[in-house]
């Protein structure tokens, strides 16, 4: 979730800090970043086999209603595990997480089994995706937490290199698919995951993992006049991305003729131009500040969506190059937004992380399902939908001027 140093930093509740973590318990804490990026697009990386009459065969509308559960769960979770935490010790959320990795994993691996029975397979999927909202908020929020209570002298260094290990995870997921698909079996990456997930159950389980003890928010204001600005900010924020996390690959697929390989590539490129963003802007901050680029990126945003109903037919090279453009705008919104919230909001500050979240999730419950009945409502297709998603880039770029102008 966290781009930049300053973001990063800002963006996570203030601990306690916990005793000196052992080599070990930093490697699983870092580790579950690498394996939680690539379970949170493997359901996504895998869109175009989900979609396909020789697989699943599901139409728009039952492939964007997989994310229902899975967005409900993650906002739930997320917002509940800082209580669990607090009660329950950072070490049980977090195994409790990679635990509902693994099952969602198993259940999506079960599925392809039933693939041919849509009746069995597709609440097979949808309780998939539910444990992998359970476990995306479960675990985020914690290892965050953790790698900063580790490091609380450079807390934003621990917490830069724990969210490129996300962001690595999620360009990975697609790469993989590609590869696996093309080994004749696409569900190796599941599998994959399933293991990971395992590994890192087994390894921490002896492990000392705590994020120390948080300090009580004494703040009992309501919601500062600034909230609704940034809780619409996120929920837009999320839209963006979830039309570009989501269908890029149906887009690519089923709309434009390219392979299933091109698809997944084209995947591996928006996530792994997210990551490369997130380092770009923590390396230039000094020269180009972060109002900048907040006012910046929404434009940069913005123009990928103008440019995707230009996109030719089986002609891969143009789309892949607007999935570039579009996870360099998506790069470092969300966390400076995060920051900016917690400056601007300081009454509510242990708040507004799991607070822009939840909206940030909201918005991709909408992106994720909203595809499908506006192509059998509206009978439009999936590059007007692309162009239409144009409206809520402008009105996070109207948005993001307001903001970080208060921010300066």
């Amino acid at each position: 979730m966290a781009l930049t140093s300053s973001a990063l930093l800002n963006a996570t509740p203030v601990q306690i800090p916990a005793s000196s973590p052992s080599r070990a318990a930093v490697g699983a804490v870092f580790g579950a970043g690498v394996a939680q990026g690539i379970a949170l697009v493997t359901f996504p990386a895998a869109g175009a086999i989900f979609t396909s009459p020789l697989h699943y065969g599901l139409t728009s509308t039952q492939y964007g209603a997989l994310f229902i559960p899975q967005a409900i769960l993650a906002i739930a979770s997320s917002l509940a595990g800082p209580k669990l935490a607090s009660r329950l010790g950072a070490k049980t959320v977090f195994l409790s997480g990679m635990t509902a990795n693994l099952v969602s994993m198993a259940l999506l691996i079960a599925s392809q089994f039933v693939a041919g029975n849509h009746s069995l397979a597709y609440p097979v999927l949808l309780v998939a995706t539910s444990f992998m909202g359970l476990a995306f908020g479960l675990t985020v929020p914690v290892i965050n937490t953790c790698a900063a209570a580790f490091f609380p002298k450079t807390a934003d260094r621990a917490l830069l290199t724990l969210n490129t290990l996300l962001g690595l995870g999620t360009a990975l997921a697609p790469a993989f698919v590609a590869v696996f698909v093309g080994l004749g079996f696409w569900w190796g990456l599941p599998v994959l995951v399933a293991a990971l997930s395992a590994g890192l159950l087994v390894f921490s389980l002896p492990l000392a993992i705590s994020a120390g003890t948080p300090t009580a928010d004494k703040s009992r204001a309501g919601l500062p006049a600034a909230f609704p600005a940034f809780a619409a900010a996120a929920l837009l924020y999320g839209i963006c991305e979830t039309m570009n996390g989501n269908w890029a690959s149906i887009l690519m697929s089923t709309t434009l003729g390219n392979t299933p390989a091109t698809s997944s590539l084209a995947l591996t490129i928006f996530w792994g131009t997210v990551t490369g963003g997130r380092l770009l802007f923590a390396s230039i901050d000094r020269w180009f500040p972060e109002e900048r680029v907040f006012r910046i990126l929404p434009l940069v945003i913005l123009a990928s969506f103008c440019l995707t109903p230009l996109l030719p037919a089986k002609s891969p090279l143009p789309g892949l190059a607007a999935f570039a453009l579009a996870g360099l705008g998506c790069s470092a919104m969300l966390p400076l937004l995060i920051s900016f919230g917690q400056k601007q909001m300081s009454t509510i500050a242990a708040s507004v992380a799991g607070l822009m979240i939840a909206f940030y999730q909201l918005g991709y419950g909408l992106a994720a399902f909203g595809v499908g009945p506006l192509e059998s409502l509206l009978k439009l297709q999936l590059p007007h939908i692309f162009a239409a998603t144009a409206l809520p880039a402008i009105g996070l770029a109207v948005l993001a001027f307001s903001l970080a102008r208060r921010q300066g």
